[in-house]
Formats: structure tokens, C-alpha cells, sequence
């Protein structure tokens, strides 16, 4: 017998707002609303949209050096990472994988860390266990919603004047409705806007608040995932996983030169290797030249028709028009411009290897 999927704060509005919910990572949550994910999406990249992400961990790290110490499992310089800033990150495993992705904040008298909804219970642990002295707290009294696209400094920002000042990866603690939430600028959509942690008894009134505005709508699961494969961000368990390195997945921008040149993270020796050599794949864009969508799985070829990788995550572009899609091939064919066949259904389909993101990402540095 599996359990229930969980419901997050916000449950009762989403059914109120029409969403047709889901279980997803043992949560029920709204893949789309009325307007469609075709709508949802255009709403975030033209205007503002509201997303529910409460079913992501958030964790707090309290005692002393946090940050040195999340560098014994995480290739990021977080010793250096100064208050009130966030970064991206992610665990890596002894044999160079990546074990989640998250992102990291210094909150001033404690560390707050987000990862992901299906794995807060590999995460969890693995901090207890391994950061010595530090106290590591998950916090299930809160919220997370995620107010993204053009107009979400309008959106956010007519209710708390705060956040406006912060930039991309900036990350406070400020009143919205007479509530203490706390407010970082950051996302998943390569659209500008904020991830803010809201006290679940305040969550509905608040986003509420959000979709009172003239320019943002609620958006689901759907639109997430369209928006951010657009915007070339990895989904943990498609385009990442415990076999794919960071310098496989295109993510070596994310480890700074002072780690990258002294190591002492798990899989150091591969990442390093990999930094100096080149990995033998790499993560790439993939725009199909028909119609059909190329989705997790299919198979890539060569244009001689030697396998040569497969997709990772594939789908409809609503703001590239087109299907688009990442995927794994073997470094030799990773160069934007290069012709490879999608084998859908069994028939050979032409695509382009392209730079990635399919879609500009703008945010506000």
C-alpha cells in the first residue's frame, strides 16, 4: 500500500483555481489550470506567473562554518559565499555524480538550502551524517512559492517595496502583508523573479495577494517544465542524475576556479579529470526539424546511423514554436550545428544540435 500523495498549503487554491491535480514526487500538485499550459507559459514569459513549489525541501543549517563544511560534499565555494547571496549547487558522490542540485543561501546565522521534493530523504541524511557539529533542521511550517516572468518585480514588489532592490541570486528577509517571509531572487523559468518561503497559515492569503494583480496568473507543473526546458535548466532524474557528472551536464560554470583547482570534494578526481581532458558526452540542445516531439529516451544517431546518445528531456517550445529537447551525446558530435536523426517511432527524424538555451534568459543582475 503507498501512501497518500502530500498536499501543500496551497492545496485548497489550487482547487479553488480550477488546477487539475497530480501526484507528483509524492505530492499532489497542478499540472495546469484552466487557461493551459500553452497559456500558463506565455503568461510567465510575457508577463508574471505563480508557481506552487512547496514540495521542495527546505532545510536549515545552523553552527559553525556552515559554508566550509557543505564543501566537503558540494564542489561550490560556499566558505566565501557572502550573507545575504545564493548559489547553485549540488552533491556530488565518490564517483564524480551528481547526487541532487540545490541551491544554497547565506541567511546570516544560519544556512537555508532548498533540494529537491524527491530527494529530501537521500538529502536529508546525508547532511546529518557528514557535516559534523551543524545542526540540520527540515522545516515543514512554510510554503515556497515561486513568482516568475517581466512583471514579477511589479508583482512582488507593490507588496513588499524590498524586493525590488535585490538582484539576481540576492536573497532577504522582509514583511509582505505584515508576514516575515523570506525572499530570494532566483528561479526556474530563465525569466527574471523570486522564490520566497511563506509561514503556511499566511501561504494562501498571500498568494492571493500575487494573483490580485493585473499582470500574474497561477501556472502548473506543465508550464514549469516547458519554461525551463527552454531555458536549458537540467531536471534532476531526467537530465542529471548519480551517473552524470557536472562537466557531462554542462554545469562546470557552476564549481568556482578556487575548487575546481584544489579539489577535496567527493569525485574530485573524475570532475577534475574531466575539467582537464573534456568529458567523452555532453549535454547538448536538440530543435527537431519536423513537428514531432522527441521526449525522454529516444534514441540519437549519427548521421552514418551509429548510436551516438539519447534524449534527456524533450517537448513543445511555446515560445520557440517548435519541438526542442536536451540530451547526451558523445563528445564528438556536441558542436552546435551538427546534423543527427531522432529515432521516433521506430523512423529516422532530422535535428539540429543548437547552443544552449533555446530561449534568452533574463535576469536581473
Amino acid at each position: 500500500m503507498t501512501d497518500a500523495p502530500k498536499r501543500t498549503p496551497l492545496y485548497d487554491l489550487h482547487v479553488e483555481l480550477g488546477g487539475k491535480m497530480v501526484d507528483f514526487a509524492g505530492w499532489e500538485m497542478p499540472v495546469q489550470y484552466p487557461l493551459g499550459i500553452m497559456g500558463e507559459h506565455k503568461q510567465c514569459r510575457e508577463k508574471a506567473a505563480v508557481f506552487d513549489v512547496s514540495h521542495m525541501g527546505q532545510v536549515i543549517l545552523r553552527g559553525e562554518g556552515v559554508g566550509e563544511k557543505l564543501e566537503s560534499l558540494c564542489p561550490q565555494a560556499y566558505a566565501t559565499l557572502k550573507e545575504g547571496k545564493a548559489r547553485y549547487g549540488f552533491f556530488t558522490n565518490a564517483e564524480g555524480g551528481i547526487m541532487d542540485d540545490l541551491i544554497v543561501s547565506n541567511a546570516g546565522d544560519h544556512y537555508f538550502v532548498v533540494v529537491n521534493a524527491a530527494l529530501r530523504h537521500q538529502d536529508i541524511p546525508h547532511m546529518q551524517a557528514n557535516l559534523d557539529g551543524v545542526e540540520v533542521t527540515e522545516i515543514f511550517d512554510r510554503a515556497l512559492v515561486a513568482v516568475q516572468g517581466p512583471k514579477a518585480e511589479d508583482v512582488v514588489g507593490d507588496l513588499c517595496p524590498a524586493a525590488r532592490d535585490l538582484k539576481f541570486m540576492e536573497t532577504t528577509v522582509a514583511d509582505i502583508l505584515g508576514t516575515e517571509c523570506r525572499i530570494s531572487r532566483l528561479g526556474y523559468t530563465g525569466e527574471d523573479g523570486y522564490e520566497i518561503s511563506i509561514p503556511e497559515d499566511k501561504a494562501i492569503e498571500i498568494t492571493r495577494a500575487f494573483l490580485a494583480h493585473d499582470d500574474c496568473e497561477a501556472a502548473g507543473l506543465g508550464a514549469r517544465d516547458s519554461l525551463r526546458l527552454e531555458a536549458g535548466l537540467c531536471l534532476y532524474g531526467n537530465d542529471i542524475d548519480q551517473s552524470t557528472s557536472p562537466i557531462e551536464a554542462s554545469l562546470g560554470w557552476a564549481i568556482q576556479k578556487r575548487r575546481k583547482e584544489e579539489g577535496g570534494f567527493p569525485g574530485a578526481d573524475r570532475i577534475q579529470r574531466e575539467l582537464a581532458d573534456g568529458p567523452a558526452r555532453k549535454l547538448v540542445g536538440i530543435k527537431p526539424e519536423g513537428r514531432a516531439p522527441a521526449r525522454q529516451g529516444v534514441e540519437i544517431q549519427s548521421a552514418e546511423g551509429n548510436t551516438i546518445g539519447q534524449i534527456t528531456s524533450g517537448g513543445f517550445g511555446p515560445t520557440v514554436g517548435g519541438p526542442v529537447a536536451m540530451g547526451y551525446v558523445s563528445a564528438g558530435h556536441a558542436a552546435p550545428g551538427g546534423m543527427v536523426n531522432l529515432i521516433i517511432r521506430g523512423k529516422p527524424q532530422p535535428a539540429l544540435i543548437v547552443a544552449l538555451p533555446f530561449v534568452t534568459q533574463n535576469y536581473k543582475r
